[in-house]
């Protein structure tokens, strides 16, 4: 064999290997949604469980919840509210809308100032990846896997019933080790 096809050959083999590993770190298969969801069931008050950790919850320190509400026009009012470490209260309200059909699983969610919400950089992924059929345990994603939220009508979850939804996240691509758990503190 001459040297240039034994050239030849090894740039193939480590072009092949390189691809490889980089497919393997970095593109994973789309991320895959529930079927449909209920929006009116979906209203109401849902606690935050655990989260990856983000920018925009860093001064969260505990009882982080969600509260949804469906408008007339049929968006839905988005208010988040954390406990700051000082013990005031945090608060942000957004509005989400529903992308796709009536039942899509997919939604948009803003918290810009709404004459701002002509621009599609202000409205972020809402995606709902895993949902219990009694609408009591859901975990929220996006596109490329960023984040995640795992919310609860509760503000507990049995240990059984969170391993069983952390396999499903593995399942869908998810690295649960990033997962943070939120502490509640909050009396209802």
């Amino acid at each position: 064999m001459s040297l240039r096809r034994i050239t030849l050959l090894l740039s193939l083999l480590v072009i092949g290997i390189l691809s490889r590993v980089a497919f393997a770190a970095g593109e994973s298969a789309p991320l895959v949604t529930i079927a449909a969801v209920d929006v009116p069931r979906y209203m109401g008050r849902w606690y935050e469980i655990a989260k990856y950790p983000n920018w925009f919850q860093k001064k969260c320190v505990s009882d982080t919840s969600a509260e949804y509400r469906l408008k007339p026009e049929g968006n839905v009012q988005v208010i988040n509210r954390c406990r700051l470490e000082n013990g005031e209260w945090n608060e942000a309200v957004g509005e989400a809308r529903q992308i796709g059909a009536p039942t899509s699983p997919k939604l948009e969610v803003r918290f810009a100032p709404a004459w701002l919400s002509f621009i599609p950089a202000v409205w972020g992924d809402y995606w709902i990846v895993d949902l219990d059929p009694e609408y009591q345990l859901v975990a929220i994603s996006e596109p490329r896997r960023e984040y995640l939220w795992v919310l609860a009508r509760e503000p507990g979850l049995g240990r059984e019933t969170y391993e069983a939804l952390l396999n499903r996240l593995r399942q869908l691509g998810f690295d649960t080790d990033k997962l943070a758990m939120t502490a509640h503190r909050e009396k209802r």
